[in-house]
């Protein structure tokens, strides 16, 4: 599995999780929506400034969102 899928799975799963809509991650992380909608369909690598803003609002350790 490609570290893209992985993040996309991990992303998905730690937001639904929370009840949280694309939108509402992407204010936490302040990012947007569409790029969360792209991260979560594996069509964008997310940066690591993006990776530590979304572990940061999912309340998670960045690793999180890497590790199968």
């Amino acid at each position: 599995m490609s570290l893209r899928a992985i993040l996309a799975r991990n992303l998905r799963q730690l937001r639904q999780a929370k009840g949280w809509s694309q939108e509402e991650i992407a204010a936490r992380a302040d990012i947007t929506a569409n790029y969360v909608s792209s991260l979560e369909r594996e069509e964008y690598a997310a940066s690591l400034d993006v990776l530590e803003a979304l572990a940061a609002a999912l309340g998670v350790e960045p690793i999180e969102l890497l590790q199968k």
